[in-house]
């Protein structure tokens, strides 16, 4: 049981570590705003992971195995969505570029962050296909109810400490007077990211 939870908590740390737009949100949240609303969007990250962690142990990957049209649905819909928001990012960069770097980052409004961060993260397919193949390989019919419990503890508890710390790190006094010099780099840079990220996912599906 011991091995099952240190193995399940290395590879979920693994696939919070990779980059990816939970990542970009949160940290261009806290360099740009304040770690409070940060802790808003990590929240909303949060449960959306706990949405896809509980999906998954009530069986997620034989969803997806007899409705193969639900994921390309799901790929679709999750790729146009993080365009969107690569597109918005990007004619920030353009707004900065032009009005000398007076622009505000164009993140939602102000106690919107928590919904943004679970629509990011609900979002994403790579979730889906995470949840649906990775993570299900450790929640076989011989795992008892208990132990899927405490994964499924440990999945939430590990996230919103990972996403803690990156807020953390990323509303330091430094980190922010970086990102005001570097804002519309930054802004073009992520918007790129998302939109490729996009881009990807609705290619390869």
């Amino acid at each position: 049981m011991l091995m099952l939870f240190l193995t399940v908590a290395m590879v979920h740390l693994i696939a919070l570590m990779s980059p990816g737009p939970d990542f970009f949100f949160v940290s261009q949240t806290a360099a740009s705003r304040s770690r409070k609303e940060a802790m808003m969007g990590v929240i909303g990250i949060t449960l959306g992971v706990l949405v896809w962690a509980a999906v998954a142990l009530m069986g997620l990957h034989l969803i997806l195995q007899k409705m193969a049209w639900l994921h390309q649905i799901i790929t679709v819909g999750g790729g146009l969505y993080l365009c969107w928001m690569g597109w918005q990012l990007l004619k920030s960069a353009r707004a900065k570029k032009q009005n000398g770097d007076e622009t505000p980052v164009v993140l939602p409004a102000r106690g919107r962050t928590f919904m943004r961060g679970l629509l990011t993260n609900l979002s994403n397919p790579k979730a889906v296909i995470y949840f649906g193949s990775v993570f299900s390989m450790f929640v076989g019919d011989s795992v008892s109810g208990g132990e899927r419990l405490g994964i499924f503890l440990l999945i939430v508890v590990e996230t919103l400490a990972w996403f803690s710390l990156v807020a953390l790190v990323f509303a330091l006094p430094k980190m922010r007077r970086g990102y005001q010099r570097l804002a519309k780099w930054i802004d073009g840079v992520a918007g790129v990211v998302f939109a490729g990220f996009g881009v990807a996912l609705i290619m390869n599906r």
